[in-house]
């Protein structure tokens, strides 16, 4: 599903208008962004959770040459799926 596709749907259900609908999923994901940016963490209960996690610096392996290389630290963002989530996708 696009973002242009999920704005149709939410549009559909809430009763706002494709524009409006589209404003309000913008002022969400960046709430989403600055709180885990500040937080490290959004939790929705029963849904699920996004989480900034660390990963060390490691050595990997260029795939083509074989050349041994360093793959820097860096955040990544994880979810962890909710039971209420999991179990609407697992009927």
């Amino acid at each position: 599903m696009t973002k242009k596709e999920f704005i149709e749907i939410l549009s559909e259900k809430s009763g706002e208008n494709k524009k409006r609908a589209a404003e309000l999923l913008d002022v969400f994901l960046d709430s989403v962004e600055s709180a885990l940016e500040k937080d490290g963490s959004v939790q929705f209960v029963g849904w699920g959770t996004f989480e900034v996690k660390e990963t060390a610096e490691r050595m990997g392996r260029n795939p083509r040459t074989g050349e041994e290389i360093k793959i820097p630290a860096k955040k990544a963002v994880k979810f962890k799926v909710g039971k209420k989530l999991s179990d609407v996708v697992n009927k």
